[in-house]
């Protein structure tokens, strides 16, 4: 059954793409996908709930655009130089592109004409990219022990920006004199990055990576995490330890699947994980409570138990069946396993980063202060500021919904 369901939704993921790509977002409809996919309509809206839905998807999950991830994650530890880092990542993003360049044209051609939730799920989309460039030049930097005036964040929302305007003029042009080749323009954005004014412009003072999205922040509800994690206790302890660790430590992606063991600390009273980010590292609690239900206690919970219970070698936190380490590939299979048939608030299958947005919006509902909500997640305060705004829109209403009870009457037991 997983076989299957992997295989559909891969079917319909490439079926959108070439759909997309001949004839236009907003002229593709999901019949039309579901057929060439050779699924049924129903598939396709239990998959990703709308058309939007599945938009978002062709971003994030056809291979042309994962291919930019893994292949970041492999240069990160093979590239030496920060000026060879980011030619090698240009190339690759370039590349890429390149070999869709209908589906450019498209989106370009058509964003005037894109309701708003088409033009949320491509910025969604872009966001997921830009997330893993920020990763990417934090290693970079990292290994060359570089500080930087700018945040990796803000470098690369620079150096994606001139990307994709470059692959747009590309794509939808003719005859303009801006450049002789692609590998021109490649060595003119490195060169622009390292320019040198007796010491480097760009690089000089340390600033945090961050990977807050820019899209309005969306947590799930109480009873959908209920939900999600006794799914995932039924599933597997692996998937229970994995699910678990995402709400109960808020965690990234990245941040989950380059644990070790040895970075779970816990005794009787305190159960915490060692986060690394770059060269530094910082501690995240692990919650025993999440969302009003108790996952059982500092030295005996999900995580505990799926560790003590393996027998393998294997140093990594997280490992497949086959007893290798999850990368971002398989904790998302995991995770779609997971979820199944829930619906989100807003349509579709709960996504994968709502897990640390949950908890995120949690912590300071709870009581935690911005600022340290900012040392536990190596965020600055003004990335985490649509947290704090969503926080106090939840406060907010519990307050109004106290209010709306005859005056003098308490409160109902729990």
């Amino acid at each position: 059954m997983a076989a299957q369901r992997k295989s559909a939704r891969q079917r319909l993921v490439q079926a959108a793409l070439q759909l997309f790509a001949a004839q236009g977002v907003t002229e593709t409809t999901t019949r039309q996908i579901a057929e060439l996919a050779e699924v049924n309509e129903v598939t396709l809206f239990r998959q990703f709930g709308s058309k939007q839905g599945l938009l978002l998807a062709v971003i994030e999950e056809a291979e042309v655009f994962t291919q930019i991830g893994k292949t970041l994650e492999k240069q990160a530890n093979q590239i030496s130089g920060l000026s060879a880092g980011l030619q090698a990542y240009a190339e690759s993003y370039l590349e890429a592109l390149a070999r869709i360049p209908e589906f450019i044209r498209s989106i370009v051609g058509e964003a005037g004409h894109y309701p708003q939730e088409n033009r949320e799920a491509i910025g969604r989309g872009l966001t997921q990219v830009h997330n893993y460039t920020t990763q990417y030049i934090v290693a970079l930097l990292s290994q060359e022990r570089e500080r930087s005036q700018l945040s990796p964040r803000t470098l690369a929302s620079l150096i994606n920006t001139l990307l994709l305007g470059y692959s747009v003029i590309e794509f939808t042009t003719e005859f303009h004199e801006f450049w002789q080749n692609r590998q021109e323009f490649i060595t003119s954005v490195v060169s622009l990055f390292l320019l040198r004014e007796g010491r480097d412009v760009l690089f000089l003072e340390a600033s945090p990576a961050v990977t807050t999205p820019a899209r309005a922040v969306q947590d799930l509800p109480a009873t959908l995490v209920r939900e999600i994690l006794q799914s995932a206790r039924q599933s597997s302890l692996g998937d229970y330890a994995l699910a678990y660790s995402l709400f109960g430590a808020g965690l990234g992606v990245q941040e989950a699947i380059n644990l070790q063991r040895t970075q779970l600390i816990y005794d009787n009273q305190q159960c915490f994980l060692e986060i690394s980010q770059g060269a530094m590292r910082r501690q995240v609690p692990l919650n025993q409570w999440i969302m009003g239900y108790r996952y059982g206690s500092p030295a005996k919970n999900p995580l505990t138990q799926w560790l003590k219970s393996r027998k393998d070698q294997q140093s990594a936190m997280f490992i497949t069946e086959a007893g290798l380490p999850m990368g971002d590939r398989e904790v998302g299979q995991r995770w779609q396993e997971i979820v199944g048939d829930l619906i989100a608030p807003l349509g579709g299958s709960p996504r994968l980063e709502q897990a640390q947005e949950t908890w995120r919006v949690e912590m300071l509902v709870r009581g935690l202060s911005l600022e340290a909500l900012s040392l536990l997640c190596g965020c600055d305060r003004e990335q985490l500021q649509p947290y704090a705004r969503r926080a106090q829109e939840k406060a907010a209403l519990e307050q109004a919904i106290r209010l709306d009870r005859p005056p003098g009457k308490s409160e109902p037991a729990n």
